[in-house]
């Protein structure tokens, strides 16, 4: 067999054993590596690619090479669940940077850290003032958190009492052109559904390459020719507005009466109107 045909061979061969031991060790191998996992990971690339352009090496030996470096990991993956020492000193302990809004210096020194370079940490976190933060560390993974001080952290709902409704993931309904069924179930919609938005909307569905469709029954999609501009659903901002004018002709009639209980009825009713708009608003705008 020619060496070349030998290399294509052992070269695929080994690609399918690396992606299999990595399917099985799992995501985190490849989105978390600790010090140890990161090692071992450069250990067995550079393994398979020896053994795939080596010709005369033996194939059995790399694999077993393979197997050993995979299966490290794994039992000290297993170690690490039912022992903090051994997971402290394998994947190594978060440092922090900055604390009750000041900088440790010697935290920094610790893991080879400019100023320049917590500085870009920061900004990558759309943190540019370093007096608006409070906390700040670096993970073991090498991630970089940071924890502002509560009068610098976004206004919530929450902060101001405001009821807001339930949000679930919108779902992709159409991709390429074609509908998909699954998706559009599980949020309790159906094609008439999607038929009835789209007629709405004056779009075809060969026309739309995404379309996507949040909980509360609203589509947005994005079509091939990027020259065609789709409409913005109206709905609800007409319903709103129709309730606003509905609670304001109340008040005017009960203005405008001169009977007490026509008045009183009309007062009554546009409080009632207020208070269901006062709900709902944010749903509508």
């Amino acid at each position: 067999m020619p060496d070349w045909l030998q290399v294509v061979l052992r070269s695929l061969f080994f690609l399918i054993v690396l992606f299999l031991i990595t399917k099985w060790l799992g995501k985190k191998q490849i989105s978390q590596l600790s010090f140890f996992e990161y090692v071992t990971g450069i250990t067995i690339g550079n393994v398979g690619a020896e053994l795939a352009t080596k010709v005369e090496g033996n194939i059995f030996h790399g694999v077993l090479s393979i197997l050993v470096f995979a299966f490290a990991p794994f039992i000290a993956g297993l170690i690490s669940l039912k022992s903090k020492i051994f997971r402290d000193l394998v994947e190594g302990k978060a440092t922090v940077f900055i604390k009750d809004g000041k900088i440790l210096e010697d935290n920094l020194k610790k893991e080879k850290y400019t100023t320049d370079e917590l500085l870009w940490l920061l900004r990558s976190k759309d943190v540019f003032d370093i007096s608006t933060v409070e906390f700040a560390l670096l993970e073991a993974n090498g991630v970089f958190s940071v924890l502002l001080k509560k009068e610098n952290q976004p206004l919530t709902p929450k902060d101001i009492n405001m009821k807001v409704d339930l949000i679930k993931e919108p779902q992709t309904i159409i991709m390429d052109g074609e509908i998909l069924d699954e998706p559009l179930s599980a949020i309790g919609l159906n094609r008439n559904w999607l038929s009835t938005e789209l007629e709405k909307l004056d779009v075809l569905l060969e026309n739309v390459f995404l379309g996507q469709a949040k909980s509360n029954g609203e589509l947005t999609v994005d079509l091939y020719d990027d020259k065609i501009k789709v409409p913005s659903p109206q709905e609800k901002p007409l319903l709103l507005a129709t309730l606003k004018k509905c609670q304001a002709d109340l008040e005017v009639f009960s203005l405008s009466t001169d009977s007490k209980d026509a008045r009183a009825m009309y007062s009554k009713n546009s409080e009632k109107l207020q208070q269901a708009i006062d709900e709902v608003a944010f749903l509508l705008k």
